[in-house]
C-alpha cells in the first residue's frame, strides 16, 4: 500500500464520519425543533402578560386575536 492509498483511505474514513455526524446532528435538530414547536403551541394558548397597568396596547390585542384565530 502506497502513501497515496493510505491518505485516500483516511480521507474516505473522515468523510464517512462527517456524514454520520451530520446525520446525527440533523436528527437532534429535528427533535429539538419538535420540542420547541410543542412549547410554542402551549404558550400561544395562554394570554399574553401585560407590562402596563390599565388598558391593553392595541397591537398586543391584535396579536392575541391573530393567535387565537390560527391556533385551531
Amino acid at each position: 500500500m502506497g502513501m497515496k492509498d493510505k491518505y485516500q483511505d483516511q480521507a474516505e474514513q473522515r468523510h464517512q464520519q462527517g456524514k454520520q455526524k451530520a446525520g446525527e446532528a440533523r436528527e437532534k435538530a429535528g427533535q429539538h425543533a419538535g420540542q420547541h414547536a410543542g412549547q410554542q403551541r402551549e404558550r400561544s394558548s395562554e394570554p399574553r402578560e401585560r407590562g402596563r397597568q390599565g388598558g391593553e396596547h392595541p397591537r398586543d390585542e391584535m396579536e392575541d386575536r391573530f393567535d387565537q384565530d390560527y391556533d385551531a
